[in-house]
């Protein structure tokens, strides 16, 4: 058997009776992690598990194999489109690779280029237009607010995301009607059949070479789009038409639910604990090291990062066979009581914090850092504007969008 976290090759180990269960369920009115992933980090810590599309994967519940699994070169994400894999005519035509799913020297060369759209110069240069998108939504939220309730994820949550992809990529914020249905289809929260999910990666791809067209046709600007498109005009440039694609529609998968998601749960928690939310209030220049235990506290996911094993190993006496798929847990991972001392208990201070909600290694999430950004904007202004900010009905009553894994409160009645 392995040392936890580490994944050695074959060595004619003998196989271990599988015993293929569930995934584990969120409890209602919850974004989760599940309970069961407790029993399975003690005791099954490499499970055999259906997932909700009849396929089966392995879960990996511990921190230290989950964030050994990000980085290991012998699993690789698979392409949307070709995963379950089918073969002969019910093969679906073969679709652009999202960042996540990019390998060896293409990944390495994208990743070059984009990097810089997200590191610390252009982040400082977004903050202030951040910070007005997040100041306007909460005054009009305050405007428009009877006997000073309002409902937060409406007048606040929702839209901020949007506002910030908008801003930062280049979408037109009145094509939402176009690619938002896309967009959430991808994520699973329409209920559709792998086809229709496929059909819609296809349309969002089309639409993402179409606005890349016409912002050609424009000319220079300074959003994500225009400077993709420089850099792939530039010789010897890293970048080709089709990769600005890829970012547009990794952008869009990766940016616009799952920060609705994260930063209402974020808030959630905030409002239940009032006597951290009052310290932070109190001291805003810990915002930062706030936001990391939100990521760390609060799932941004619960078992949907797909692996696949490119070669047999065996981790923990189970034998992974190459074709396998493997599913590393950050809502798990991250409430590991061997990584994080307390792990079910919200701290605003705990430091350090080496989380893996933007998971780890070479396909780390390229927009972590303006995630963070967005999250402790919006967090400042909150508290800058409503200082005084309480959740309107008991916690218990709140109630909860559960149509996706993305789950998160459907509504957050909030008073000032």
């Amino acid at each position: 058997m392995s040392e936890p976290g580490t994944v050695t090759a074959d060595t004619g180990a003998e196989d271990v009776e599988d015993t293929v269960i569930e995934v584990p369920a969120v409890e209602p009115g919850t974004a989760g992690p599940p309970c069961g992933y407790a029993r399975l980090r003690a005791e099954q810590p490499v499970a055999k598990a259906q997932l909700r599309n009849g396929e089966t994967a392995w879960l990996l519940s511990r921190y230290a194999d989950a964030r050994a699994a990000f980085a290991d070169p012998r699993l690789e994400r698979p392409l949307l489109s070709a995963w379950p894999p089918r073969e002969g005519e019910g093969a679906p035509p073969p679709c652009l690779p999202t960042f996540l799913e990019m390998t060896g020297e293409h990944h390495e060369r994208v990743r070059r280029a984009v990097l810089p759209l997200f590191g610390r110069r252009r982040l400082e240069f977004m903050a202030p237009r951040i910070r007005v998108m997040a100041e306007e939504l909460a005054d009009a939220m305050v405007a428009g607010a009877e006997d000073g309730t309002a409902d937060l994820v409406a007048a606040y949550v929702e839209p901020l995301p949007l506002r910030v992809l908008c801003e930062t990529v280049g979408l037109p914020h009145e094509d939402r009607d176009v690619y938002l249905p896309h967009t959430l289809a991808l994520l699973g929260a329409s209920g559709l059949t792998m086809e229709e999910v496929l059909a819609s990666l296809y349309a969002l791809q089309d639409y993402a070479s179409e606005l890349i067209s016409r912002k050609e046709r424009q000319g220079k600007g300074e959003d994500y789009i225009h400077l993709l498109l420089a850099e792939s005009r530039r010789p010897g440039g890293e970048l080709t038409r089709e990769d600005v694609v890829s970012f547009v529609v990794t952008m869009l998968m990766a940016g616009y639910k799952t920060n609705i998601q994260h930063t209402g749960n974020a808030f959630l928690a905030l409002l239940t604990h009032p006597g951290q939310l009052r310290r932070l209030r109190d001291e805003p220049t810990t915002v930062g090291t706030a936001v990391e235990e939100l990521l760390r506290y609060v799932p941004l996911m619960n078992a949907i990062n797909i692996l696949v094993a490119k070669e047999d190993f065996t981790l923990h006496g189970q034998r992974v066979r190459a074709g396998d798929a493997v599913v590393p847990v950050p809502a798990s991972a991250n409430r590991d009581p061997e990584a994080f001392a307390d792990p079910d208990r919200l701290d605003l201070t705990r430091s350090p914090n080496a989380h893996v909600a933007f998971g780890h290694g070479p396909h780390a999430c390229t927009g972590g850092h303006l995630t963070r950004l967005q999250l402790a904007t919006a967090i400042q202004v909150l508290l800058e504007r409503l200082p005084g900010i309480e959740l309107a009905v008991p916690a218990e009553s709140v109630p909860w969008d559960e149509s996706t894994p993305l789950r998160a409160p459907a509504r957050l009645p909030v008073r000032w």
